[in-house]
């Protein structure tokens, strides 16, 4: 960075945070893989598996709570009934669209034939089983359509690029999962306006010419951990996930405080969000067909998750992120991500600084702040895990005047190592 604009940022002053709780309703399942096995052992599920039969079990890219756990107790559960279960990938273009890319980004979830006590089978090709009125193709991945059966996992959650009555579970994971790359490029080739249309047109098709048994969803709460489990069967997904998605919306975390100047995310990546940050806590989406409510001046992001493996789909929904961020990203990966969803804003790169000091001061100096009201600052770990943030000294009075949140420190400064990074990254 030139000495020039050092220079300036370095005269902008950081305000002292405050460590704060929020607090949401707790109903997390006291046993999830109790849960698994109870609702496959339902009859009208259990009934539709035959001695012998051979299931393919769907799991995707996305940072499920649980997952593993829930991965397992499905496997166990499938065999127990006389079930042949193997796993297939279920992740559209995710991980690079390799099947190579596609194992090990469930390695990275923690989801491995060790774990999961069954076979993965990870390949990209499709057979196409019919197309929509407008043309478009319906493709479903080769592997899984061998097999006598299918189930897929998936959580239930509000999408981050469009809203609907049917957004992110078990009929998007049959349509886009399945459907590997050239399904994924299908269903997303008319744009997020059309998208949960698309979704609906073909997973009824889907479930009439395939041979999907059920689906397993689940609902997280606020702290990220499972509240529900349910398995549905192919015929009534689509009216039940809609149901399933109104809980999970009244079930998300939020941040308490509404507008923001500034919000600082510590580590974004594919394991907290499709989109790296949730925009339906950051405020900030990809298109303009998702509903969102959070306002905010200027979104910093800081670092790259391990488990992103260099995905960094949504950076380019930040205005200002690191150096460090940047040199973790695999461009291929993350464009591959964003040719395929179409909405290309996402993959742009923000305004990068060499480290956070000069991230957080360029935010602050450019957030246009009203200067009598005090500059309103908000630092996250990630969108997943909101039970406890930092707020800026200058919002203690109004969360002292809210019921859900706990002050938890005095007001105390932003520390730096003497390279400019925040010690002490994570809450």
């Amino acid at each position: 960075m030139s000495d020039v604009i050092a220079k300036v940022l370095d005269t902008v002053k950081l305000p002292k945070m405050v460590l704060v709780r929020q607090i949401f309703k707790d109903d997390a399942l006291p046993d999830v893989a109790a849960a698994v096995r109870e609702q496959i052992n339902r009859p009208e599920i259990a009934g539709t598996i035959r001695k012998g039969m051979s299931i393919a079990v769907g799991v995707g890219s996305r940072g499920l709570a649980d997952l593993p756990v829930i991965v397992k107790s499905a496997i166990t559960a499938l065999k127990d009934l006389g079930a042949l279960p193997f796993i297939v990938p279920a992740m559209g273009s995710h991980g690079g669209s390799s099947a190579e890319g596609q194992r090990a980004m469930l390695a990275s979830l923690g989801v491995t034939e060790e774990s999961a006590g069954c076979e993965i089978r990870s390949d990209m090709e499709t057979v196409v089983i019919g197309h929509l009125p407008n043309g478009l193709p319906i493709a479903m991945d080769r592997i899984a359509m061998e097999a006598d059966g299918i189930m897929v996992i998936n959580r239930i959650k509000p999408h981050t690029s469009f809203s609907g009555t049917i957004e992110s579970g078990l009929a998007k994971m049959i349509t886009i999962g399945l459907g590997k790359q050239t399904g994924a490029d299908a269903c997303h080739s008319l744009g997020f306006g059309k998208m949960a249309e698309q979704v609906i047109a073909m997973t009824k098709v889907k479930i009439e010419k395939t041979p999907v048994l059920f689906g397993l969803a689940t609902v997280e709460n606020a702290y990220d951990n499972v509240r529900l489990v349910e398995a549905v069967l192919a015929k009534d997904i689509l009216n039940r996930e809609a149901q399933l998605l109104e809980e999970a919306r009244s079930s998300m975390p939020r941040i308490l405080f509404s507008p923001l100047d500034v919000l600082v995310i510590d580590i974004m990546g594919k394991d907290y969000s499709g989109l790296g940050a949730d925009p339906n806590i950051t405020g900030r989406g990809a298109t303009p067909y998702v509903k969102l409510s959070q306002e905010v001046g200027k979104l910093v992001m800081l670092d790259l998750s391990t488990k992103s493996q260099g995905n960094a789909a949504g950076v380019g929904l930040a205005d200002i992120c690191t150096r460090r961020l940047v040199d973790k990203i695999d461009f291929e990966a993350t464009y591959m991500n964003h040719i395929t969803s179409t909405a290309l804003v996402g993959g742009k790169l923000p305004v990068i600084m060499e480290h956070d000091r000069h991230a957080l001061q360029l935010a602050l100096k450019t957030c246009n702040a009203p200067p009598d009201d005090g500059v309103r600052i908000v630092r996250l770990t990630d969108t997943l895990h909101l039970e406890h943030i930092w707020i800026s000294e200058d919002m203690l009075d109004e969360a002292h005047a809210h019921d859900a949140v706990e002050i938890l420190s005095e007001p105390v400064p932003f520390e730096f190592a003497s390279d400019g990074s925040l010690n002490g990254r994570t809450l």
